[in-house]
């Protein structure tokens, strides 16, 4: 049985309130970040996932791969609490507005999304991630 005062379990210790806050607060940041887009969305996803449409569930889920993409960057190049609010709103702000523009720039998939069709999701989620990557790549560069 390790000693209860060893260096590893000291450091595990201090730093495990502080990654449970870290986490938290980026966790927050994406939950925000899912109900402000379902909320500028042209459709109602979650209404039409409930009702097996998986073209929907497919861009939402892709939605959220692609919030947390930033995020995560944010999350590990921050290094304080205010340091990942402050990042986490910025790439927040950026995705949400990419996202908006991504749907009015290929008008029309919104609907073919709502109408099921896979082919709109896919690409719909591919443009947001790619996306995500090259904002979380500015992020880690800034």
């Amino acid at each position: 049985m390790p000693h209860l005062q060893s260096p590893e379990l000291q450091a595990w210790a201090a730093g495990f309130p502080t990654a449970l806050a870290h986490g938290g607060v980026t966790l927050l940041i994406l939950i925000a970040g899912a109900s402000l887009y379902l909320i500028i969305t042209p459709h109602r996803e979650i209404q039409l996932i409930r009702e097996g449409n998986a073209a929907a569930a497919v861009s939402f889920g892709g939605m959220l791969v692609a919030l947390a993409i930033p995020l995560a960057v944010s999350l590990a190049a921050s290094t304080s609490l205010l340091d990942i609010a402050l990042w986490g709103a910025a790439t927040l702000f950026v995705q949400l507005l990419v996202f908006r523009l991504t749907d009015f720039m290929l008008h029309g998939l919104p609907q073919r999304i709502q109408e099921g069709e896979m082919a709109a999701a896919a690409l719909l989620v591919c443009a947001k991630l790619a996306t995500a990557l090259v904002l979380a790549a500015s992020v880690s560069a800034a």
